[in-house]
């Protein structure tokens, strides 16, 4: 017996196909109901921004809500005159140096967290955590005393030292996350093969903590670059001071000069979204890091 297949009910144009027939919830809902919200939301970031860019761009004086015709005058106002220059290489200094010491040193006690049992090791990890909720204000007077000792205030190696004690913490559970991630089994292949645990390590284990080592060296160079506090405390002299405290310099109890505190604001910022264009791959990636298939 022939049995006739009835043919499949026609779709409708312009419904979206989903698999398995089904049809999720919010394609019910309207689209201006999603990019209402959305516009909303980029108005409300962006118009900051463009404020600055009006005070930085406009000449002194102007109430124009366009920037036109439009002065590098603040630029070079900060630039020379405030010493910018000066802060701006003071501030690479303290965040590259930052950077490097911050990701060494969590990258050696990371690996000794994941790889390793030793006694009050949940107790270590328990006081990491805890750690994070101390403020950085609570460890200005013991540094102060210990630099004091040490003959280092004054000295962008405090502020070094300082920035890499309170980003440690983090930065070691989070490499120790991405070691947890790398299988055991890879560093055995290679003893196997006569390699010893420091240069199984560099061969095997610490490419594939690439996006996790730029991950958390890029949060040790930002929060360097953009921290007030330790700056402001250890260093008295004017040409060593950074970027932020420089900022701090254009406002005064009488009058706050807008167009050259923006300007400075824009020279603050501008590398800062440099390196996070040139990173975002990475560090988008960076908290999945030494996941290994197979």
């Amino acid at each position: 017996m022939i049995t006739e297949i009835a043919p499949a009910p026609e779709r409708v144009a312009d419904e979206p196909v989903r698999p398995g027939g089904r049809r999720r919830a919010w394609d019910e809902v309207p689209r201006w109901q999603i990019y209402v919200p959305l516009t909303g939301y980029l108005v409300f970031t962006l118009v900051p921004f463009y404020w600055i860019l009006l005070f930085a761009l406009r000449p002194a004086g102007s109430t124009s809500l366009v920037p036109w015709p439009m002065t590098s005058e603040h630029f070079e106002k900060v630039w020379t005159e405030r010493s910018f220059g000066t802060y701006f290489a003071n501030s690479v200094y303290v965040g590259l140096a930052t950077l490097v010491l911050t990701t060494v040193v969590a990258l050696a006690g990371g690996y000794a967290l994941a790889r390793f049992d030793f006694r009050l090791k949940r107790g270590f990890l328990l006081a990491l955590l805890c750690s994070q909720f101390v403020p950085g204000a609570l460890l200005l007077v013991p540094l102060f005393q210990i630099f004091a000792r040490l003959s280092m205030i004054n000295s962008l190696g405090s502020v070094v030292i300082a920035e890499t004690v309170f980003q440690l913490p983090l930065s070691m559970i989070l490499i120790s996350g991405f070691i947890r991630n790398v299988p055991y089994s890879l560093e055995e292949a290679a003893w196997v093969d006569g390699c010893n645990r420091f240069t199984a390590f560099r061969i095997v284990v610490l490419p594939l903590l690439r996006p996790g080592l730029i991950a958390v060296g890029s949060f040790a160079f930002v929060h360097a670059w953009n921290h007030f506090l330790f700056a402001l405390m250890f260093l008295s002299d004017p040409g060593k001071q950074t970027i932020p405290v420089g900022l701090n310099t254009l406002m005064s109890a009488d009058s706050v000069d807008l167009g050259a505190l923006a300007a400075g604001g824009i020279v603050a910022a501008v590398p800062v979204v440099i390196v996070f264009a040139f990173i975002q791959k990475w560090l988008i990636t960076g908290f999945s890091a030494g996941a290994v298939k197979g």
